[in-house]
């Protein structure tokens, strides 16, 4: 029965933190636009690999591409 005297006002300092992340994670602007990482995906540009992705890329070793 003691130990609910500490495990009480840890789950609340628990709670009050994870309601702070996430209102600060709203006031950054974190959950502005869902749909541009998801679109991200699908659009094909070659921007998305950086210079050691590119290095590493599968089949580049056999056709002798690398960028």
């Amino acid at each position: 029965m003691d130990i609910l005297y500490l495990l009480i006002p840890m789950s609340a300092v628990l709670v009050l933190a994870i309601l702070g992340l996430f209102s600060w994670a709203l006031q950054r602007g974190q959950f502005d636009d869902l749909e541009q990482q998801g679109e991200q995906i699908f659009d094909g540009d070659g921007e998305a690999f950086d210079a050691d992705q590119a290095r590493r890329r599968p089949g580049a070793e056999k056709s002798g591409v690398v960028s």
